[in-house]
């Protein structure tokens, strides 16, 4: 038998009372090492080769507890995509480069990192018994920042993360819910609602949710529990029964968790819990219960970068400057119930066809003693239509109603810079809302959404809610709030002011932005003062190199620049978007329905519209199976006819 060198070498070395101990690291060549019986000893408390029935069980139980990805949170699949780099890191067979006596297997930490620790074995996180805890329905009045996040509604397939997302996440770590996997996101087993669904970007200062929590209330007592074995010896022949002190009675406010506190712990610094609701009333519903909404947009005065007064056309239409009392009048057109089809973008699948909305008040208003001063706006270089105050002024759009459509905010904003600008008359919105009219909606952008807050959201007592779609009915616009929201340091002041305090973690966070934005003011305000205008050292550029003396409007939809469009076409002569009516069939028609009536009329018409998918699915698998001799027949033919 002829033994490899490189085994010879190995007997030759070999200590004393030692034996040789093949390790199988490859297939292709054995490591041999020589250890002592109590290195064995010691390995084999660790080593344990897998048998084929560990095989099938560990296999088997793999395919039962498989999770369900698809509601995982963002940073939970990274976090498990991390954890799988690290299993195949530890298990890859790497040859040592010469024989060492084995370390000891590897354990893995809670926090993914990887120490050796002899005889230890990594503690499993204890799960809390949801039965030992009361719950009680609450609501909490939030606000969060939306430019980072992808919307306020929790959607997998995000590359953002939501609003939704960011709370499930502390709601579960502060083990306020007991979901059975916290990795997926499911509010329907906590009575969850919500009020707003803000869309990407957009911010919230007053939305609200409502559910389900671990609370500190005391469970029922259960009288089969109760012995009479409560005594106390205090003789051995003379016992006494022991004194019972009362216990005061559960406070549910000052007794209660605190649950503001423990959110805003764990919640990103720029969503923040600033009050809850202990007593709710019977039914309520963030959604449903909520009787007004209330938004704001806000914008500058200048909006964009004016242009020099002598540049600027007469009419003012690319000045920069907008003209607040015509957006003013043209606001209050939107007061009232009015069908908004032409003021929002109509989704199929939710298959709406009432569009009428009543909006209690609209308006332009002044921020006062906000942003920083530009002193070189106010110079007789550029046309401010106002000389008093310091420039630029900072307004808001502010706009309450009942319910609002898809977009309809932005869409009616975008109409009410187009006649800031002087480029459509306040009338234009009459003509868009009559929808006899102009039954099909203009092909119009929609403003910029970071600007736009949900402010604030109602709930008046149910004895003063009335019907907001009917015409006639007479309306009460200033129906107070009935909720008792505990706001936060009502509790404690400390706990608002103190160290640590939400307003402490907020002023860290707008101070930060603060000095971005007053450095970026000094330093306009530096590059705008600084030359002498009135010198014009240079020569006038000619017209043929400004676009042959053509100037091409700049339209402002709400960003931080205003968008050139060339020659501007007024909103009542752009192309026509289709009806809500032709959206609604076509959507109804992908899905196997002749028409939306049709789709409407049909009970459990999502099974129809799976058993159309598949069989459609299946004609087209039929299909490309019959022409498949053909394509190959071709294919042959093409590669006779390309050797010949």
């Amino acid at each position: 038998m002829n033994v490899p060198s490189y085994i010879s070498k190995s007997f030759s070395q070999a200590p004393a009372h030692s034996f040789l101990v093949p390790l199988f690291l490859s297939r292709s060549r054995p490591f041999l090492s020589y250890t002592s019986h109590s290195h064995i000893h010691s390995w084999s408390r660790y080593t344990r080769y897998p048998t084929i029935t560990d095989n099938a069980n560990m296999s088997s139980s793999n395919e039962r507890t498989t999770p369900n990805y698809k509601n995982w949170t963002k940073d939970r699949l990274v976090e498990k995509v991390k954890e799988l780099e690290q299993e195949l890191k530890r298990h890859k067979p790497i040859e040592p480069p010469a024989p060492e006596p084995l370390p000891l297997p590897p354990v893995e930490g809670q926090d993914g990192t990887v120490t050796l620790v002899e005889g230890k074995k990594p503690k499993k996180q204890k799960k809390m018994d949801p039965s030992r805890y009361s719950t009680r329905l609450v609501a909490l009045k939030l606000a969060y920042l939306g430019k980072n996040y992808g919307g306020f509604e929790f959607q997998a397939v995000s590359g953002t993360p939501t609003i939704e997302e960011e709370l499930w996440k502390a709601l579960t770590k502060g083990c306020l819910i007991f979901p059975e996997d916290p990795n997926e996101v499911d509010f329907s087993k906590w009575e969850y609602s919500k009020c707003g669904r803000t869309d990407r970007g957009v911010s919230a200062f007053g939305q609200v949710i409502c559910l389900r929590l671990r609370s500190n209330r005391p469970l029922p007592v259960d009288p089969s529990t109760i012995t009479d074995q409560d005594t106390d010896m205090t003789d051995t022949n003379q016992p006494q029964k022991k004194k019972k002190v009362p216990k005061p009675d559960w406070d549910p406010i000052a007794d209660e968790i605190n649950y503001p506190k423990i959110l805003n712990r764990l919640l990103p610094p720029d969503i923040r819990v600033l009050a809850w609701a202990p007593n709710l009333p019977d039914g309520f519903s963030a959604r449903f219960s909520c009787w007004e909404r209330q938004y704001r947009y806000f914008f500058t005065q200048p909006a964009y970068a004016p242009v020099l007064a002598s540049s600027s056309s007469s009419d003012g239409k690319d000045s920069g400057w907008l003209n607040i009392e015509a957006m003013r009048t043209a606001a209050k057109l939107y007061e009232g119930l009015h069908d908004f089809r032409n003021f929002c973008k109509v989704d199929g699948c939710k298959q709406i066809t009432n569009f009428k909305r009543r909006i209690f008040e609209a308006d332009i208003v002044e921020v006062p003693d906000v942003g920083s001063s530009l002193p070189f706006l106010s110079s007789s270089h550029f046309s401010s239509p106002s000389s008093s105050g310091t420039q630029p002024k900072v307004y808001y759009f502010h706009v309450r109603g009942s319910a609002f459509l898809w977009h309809q905010i932005r869409h009616m904003v975008s109409v009410l810079f187009a006649i800031g600008q002087n480029l459509e008359s306040p009338s234009v919105i009459s003509d868009l809302l009559d929808v006899t009219k102009f039954p099909q909606r203009p092909t119009y952008p929609m403003a910029d959404e970071v600007p736009l807050v949900l402010w604030d959201c109602i709930f008046p007592n149910s004895d003063n809610r009335i019907e907001a779609d009917s015409p006639d009915y007479p309306v009460n616009l200033r129906l107070k709030d009935g909720v008792d929201w505990v706001w936060l340091g009502e509790d404690l002041p400390q706990n608002l002011h103190g160290p640590g305090g939400v307003a402490d973690q907020m002023w860290e966070y707008w101070r930060e932005r603060k000095m971005d934005e007053l450095l970026a003011n000094q330093l306009l305000q530096s590059i705008a003062s600084r030359p002498d205008l009135s010198k014009q050292r240079g020569r006038p550029e000619p017209a043929s190199r400004r676009g042959g003396g053509q100037k091409a409007q700049r339209v402002y939809e709400g960003g931080n620049f205003a968008r050139p469009t060339g020659v501007y076409v007024p909103l009542l002569k752009k192309p026509l978007m289709p009806t809500p009516q032709e959206v609604n069939d076509r959507w109804a028609q992908v899905r196997g329905f002749k028409d939306a009536e049709e789709l409407a009329n049909t009970k459990n018409w999502r099974e129809k519209a799976k058993a159309f998918k598949a069989d459609k699915a299946a004609a087209v698998a039929a299909e490309k199976e019959a022409a498949l001799p053909a394509k190959q027949e071709k294919e042959q033919n093409n590669a006779a006819a390309a050797s010949g």
